[in-house]
């Protein structure tokens, strides 16, 4: 039988002290949690990015799981919380999620947290919540930093409609495949993209894409903070001469134009047509494309006359 906890169930830390944490130069008493998953951003970059509710649920939880344990450990020095690191990352079993459920289900409170960030986006976290919410556990989060808003706020895009894909496959039929699928969403396009890569990613997504708007954000937060804007083909050939940037990269791409999205319905149409045309008369060409794609026959049928005449000229 599941067990579930009593949100009004409250605990200490279990040396059974006031856990305390300093911030703003001033050492604060931290509230006891009640048992559950606390999924808690963290900084990105700077760390007086951190809220006051994140370091009073670090400093108050029976144990922190950590991505990376090296560098929340510098986070959590930094404003003097002492409480137990657990590294959980993508390689972590079902047996070590099973492990911190069952921490869960005997009264602990566990805080989640990324290397940087909101826990989930792009990291393994999900498959703890996800079992967390299975066993009837509470899970809680903790708002703070994100790097995908971060970038998205400060880039002069759209921001009322987006989609985050994360990372784009890292060999490049693969990735200008899945730019084509992506091609067509109405909204921001938001990406991920490991330095090293960046160059060559750009330069696919010019071509897939075109001349659409885009913004290059590096090390967001930090001390060397750079937002590059621009069409794509601009800042593939800016980062092409360059050679990779150093940092955490986010990558932000406009919506389609009305007249790209013309231009681009024109380019289908022709190819079909030029297709069709090697094997069909004109007339059954038309037929046959104006079928495909829902358009009146009059009008593929007079763009078939202008790519026929074209082709014997």
């Amino acid at each position: 039988m599941t067990q579930r906890i009593d949100n009004r169930t409250k605990r200490r830390s279990p040396n059974g002290q006031t856990s305390t944490f300093t911030a703003f130069g001033l050492a604060a008493e931290v509230e006891p949690l009640s048992p559950g998953l606390y999924v808690v951003a963290t900084p990105i970059g700077n760390l007086k990015d951190v809220s006051f509710r994140a370091l009073s649920v670090l400093a108050a939880a029976d144990a922190v799981l950590a991505e990376d344990t090296r560098v929340t450990k510098t986070l959590l020095a930094h404003y003097g919380i002492t409480t137990p690191l657990v590294a959980y990352h993508e390689h972590s079993n079902e047996a070590v999620r099973e492990r911190m459920v069952l921490r869960i289900r005997e009264g602990q409170a566990l805080a989640l947290v990324s290397d940087a960030g909101t826990p989930l986006v792009s990291d393994p976290g999900y498959k703890l919540v996800q079992a967390a919410i299975e066993e009837g556990l509470p899970v809680t989060p903790i708002p703070g930093p994100s790097a995908v808003l971060t970038a998205l706020v400060a880039s002069g895009l759209p921001t009322d409609r987006f989609f985050f894909e994360g990372f784009l496959p890292p060999k490049s039929a693969a990735r200008r495949t899945r730019l084509g699928e992506i091609a067509t969403i109405p909204g921001t396009l938001m990406l991920f993209e490991a330095p090293h890569r960046l160059p060559e990613m750009l330069i696919d997504a010019a071509a897939v894409l075109g001349e659409r708007r885009a913004v290059v954000a590096r090390e967001l937060t930090k001390l060397f903070e750079t937002i590059r804007r621009g069409t794509l083909p601009e800042l593939a050939e800016q980062f092409e001469k360059e050679g990779p940037p150093k940092g955490e990269i986010v990558v932000l791409i406009g919506e389609a134009t009305k007249e790209m999205h013309a231009a681009e319905a024109d380019a289908a149409l022709d190819g079909k047509l030029e297709a069709a045309l090697k094997a069909h008369s004109i007339k059954d060409a038309a037929a046959i494309v104006s079928a495909e794609l829902g358009l009146p026959k009059r009008d593929v049928y007079a763009r078939a006359l202008v790519l026929a005449k074209a082709k014997d000229a």
